[in-house]
């Protein structure tokens, strides 16, 4: 029994690396992708958007957005949704000290030392504003 509830957790772990793409979130989603029209089901099988869209259309080209913000302009209901990724940023620290305390065979000798580390940084990939449920703006990133 153990033995499956470690494979059970192992598979969902894999699965959930498995990137998503256009194709996937269509198989998903089939109802969402034949309710757009021809135009919007071209632009998302390329995981391309363009103003005008929908919102499901612009969620099975770019997939979920990692954050949504909602406001007003002139009266009008807005979302803003952005969408993050994450860049290494490479630093070396310094360590070092003596062993045992600077009691024992180590006392006359430290050691010493660079230790290399590895942060993601976030950052926003692009961004989609949509005017009344409608993509009104968007940028992202070449």
């Amino acid at each position: 029994m153990k033995f499956f509830l470690f494979a059970l957790a192992a598979g969902l772990a894999l699965a959930s690396c498995v990137p998503s793409t256009p194709q996937t979130r269509i198989q998903r989603y089939p109802d969402k992708f034949d309710a757009l029209g021809a135009e919007e089901k071209s632009l998302v099988q390329q995981g391309t958007i363009s103003t005008g869209m929908t919102a499901d259309a612009v969620y099975l080209a770019w997939g979920g957005p990692s954050r949504v913000l909602q406001g007003a302009k002139n009266g009008e209901t807005t979302e803003q949704w952005d969408y993050a990724g994450s860049r290494p940023v490479y630093t070396t620290s310094f360590y070092g000290g003596y062993g045992y305390g600077g009691y024992g065979p180590y006392r006359a000798r430290g050691y010493y030392g660079f230790a290399p580390e590895v942060t993601y940084i976030p950052y926003r990939i692009a961004t989609v504003w949509f005017l009344n449920n409608r993509v009104d703006s968007w940028e992202r990133e070449r």
